[in-house]
């Protein structure tokens, strides 16, 4: 999968100093986890399902979920089961990731056993409220799916269970699910954040005009999963932000929070005025506020956002910069950016070099003088 591609040549010469790359599955986990971008969900009881990832993946989204979870009543879900059959077996060669959001264990197994050509239209498994408790069997099918069509597939565990949740568990609940995923390495791909359940356990849904950093007993929770699980030292994952649920307009409480000074000098002004109109002003300040944490990418339910997730992961050129600037001496110390605004500690700011440098190559690097606002504003012209 290549990020941007969907540009047309002018456009990619005119934003990226350096373009993204194209990315392999067999590139590692963490780079294909940082590629994954904006995941997609789109429920499997869609009747034009293959025709949707499609349609989807032309207007650059790389990364999408088949959703029979919660997505998918109940007295829908058998006919949802051979949607996700039916269209799995007419994706082979997509230029997107793939995965499927499955309910037990035994879906994993089904599904697998009914493709016609192998895996090749599917990259993966979502394997939703994912505990330590019960998560061993879901990955076990993964590995033996793997094994049965001569492949490697991805899962990726949601965490949003009650254990996870309740400060009295937390921690403990987390401790064992590192060790789980320790022992899968090779399989976990990314961890992801299922927020909406973890609201739903306080009865709460948070409004459009807060962010999910606003909410603080999920904050809390966020917290504790990265630093349990997204530690740089070698026994961390990609963590994935969690969904940003709205995109309709509605009367604003509060302030917009996109200041109107980028667009100004980029002679946006209203698009500027057509993402708050669309509450994507809201979105864009949680993708911040996700890599502040340490988060990478975002599950999105609609295709609008995608766009906003991808021009926000693309790595500035003073951001790319400072990253070679540190990484090109390994004895520590201080100096200056080349951009004369910051001091680089070559010591603390290593670990953020090198995932600035592995996102880099998943979203490229723009050129001098080219902010989110072109990028954002080219994509949404395309």
């Amino acid at each position: 999968m290549q990020h941007f591609r969907h540009l047309d040549a002018d456009t990619r010469e005119r934003v990226f100093f350096m373009q993204p790359e194209d990315i392999e599955t067999s590139d590692g986990n963490s780079l294909v986890a940082t590629a994954l971008g904006a995941t997609l969900y789109i429920p499997a009881t869609r009747p034009d399902l293959t025709a949707t990832v499609n349609k989807r993946t032309d207007e650059g989204v790389r990364s999408i979920v088949i959703d029979l979870e919660d997505a998918v009543a109940d007295h829908d879900l058998e006919e949802a089961l051979a949607n996700t059959v039916r269209t799995l077996n007419e994706l082979s060669g997509s230029r997107s990731l793939v995965f499927v959001r499955a309910r037990t264990a035994e879906h994993i197994r089904s599904i697998c056993a009914s493709l016609d050509h192998g895996a090749a239209g599917l990259a993966g498994f979502v394997v939703p409220k994912f505990t330590a408790a019960r998560g061993a069997e879901f990955l076990d099918e993964i590995v033996a799916a793997s094994h049965a069509h001569g492949t490697r597939l991805f899962a990726m565990p949601v965490l949003e269970s009650p254990e996870v949740v309740h400060r009295e568990t937390r921690d403990s609940e987390l401790v064992a699910i590192r060790e789980l995923l320790g022992r899968y390495r090779e399989i976990v791909l990314a961890v992801r954040i299922g927020a909406t359940d973890m609201c739903g356990t306080f009865g709460i849904r948070r409004d459009r005009d807060l962010t999910i950093y606003d909410v603080r007993v999920v904050a809390d929770v966020i917290s504790a999963i990265v630093n349990h699980l997204g530690r740089y030292d070698g026994s961390g994952f990609v963590i994935t932000g969690p969904v940003w649920e709205y995109f309709a307009d509605h009367e604003r409480m509060f302030r917009p929070l996109l200041r109107q000074t980028p667009f100004v000098d980029q002679e946006a002004v209203r698009f500027r005025q057509q993402l708050v109109s669309s509450d994507l002003d809201a979105l864009l300040r949680e993708v911040a506020l996700d890599r502040a944490n340490g988060i990478q990418g975002k599950t999105v339910i609609h295709p609008s956002h995608v766009p906003a997730v991808h021009a926000l992961s693309a790595v500035t050129h003073e951001e790319y910069h400072d990253a070679l600037d540190i990484l090109s001496s390994d004895q520590g110390g201080v100096q200056a950016s080349g951009y004369r605004n910051k001091m680089n500690e070559l010591g603390p700011h290593r670990n953020w070099a090198k995932q600035t440098v592995l996102r880099s190559k998943a979203f490229g690097v723009t050129n001098e003088g080219i902010t989110f606002v072109d990028l954002l504003t080219a994509l949404a012209q395309r």
